[in-house]
């Protein structure tokens, strides 16, 4: 592909952002968490648990139907939020992990998305067939 000065004018003001730190908060989200920050973070998704580098919780459901809305749900807040769950699904029964592979554990962008998830999954749930 053949560079245009726009194109390059684009990826320098990129660059320059990066460069200036504005990527402050993207870069706290994405930081590993000490353990001790992790266990006071878990106090804010008590139904989540953790397992070594992970975070689960496993949402039951009226149904698979109702199981699929929530899954369409989680998929939709994933790709806004850029960083997607690892998902199961068991007829009536989702259950989804976080971690942030990048980090190489849990992030604060795990723990603000199980908090999503779990506002989701109360809407969700009044969507009876």
């Amino acid at each position: 592909m053949r560079t245009t000065a726009k194109n390059e004018n684009c990826c320098w003001t990129l660059l320059s952002w990066i460069a200036t730190g504005a990527t402050g908060l993207y870069a706290e989200l994405m930081e590993k968490l000490a353990r001790t920050t992790i266990l006071e973070s878990l106090k804010s998704v008590p139904l989540w648990t953790r397992k070594g580098p992970l975070i689960s919780r496993t949402f039951e459901f009226a149904d698979f139907i109702v199981s699929i809305k929530f899954v369409n749900a989680v998929a939709k807040a994933a790709e806004k939020a850029g960083h997607h769950p690892d998902i199961d699904v068991r007829w009536n029964k989702v259950t989804l992990h976080l971690t942030t592979h990048d980090a190489g554990g849990l992030t604060a962008k795990d723990f603000k998305l199980a908090l999503e998830f779990d506002v989701l999954a109360s809407s969700v749930k009044s969507l009876r067939k």
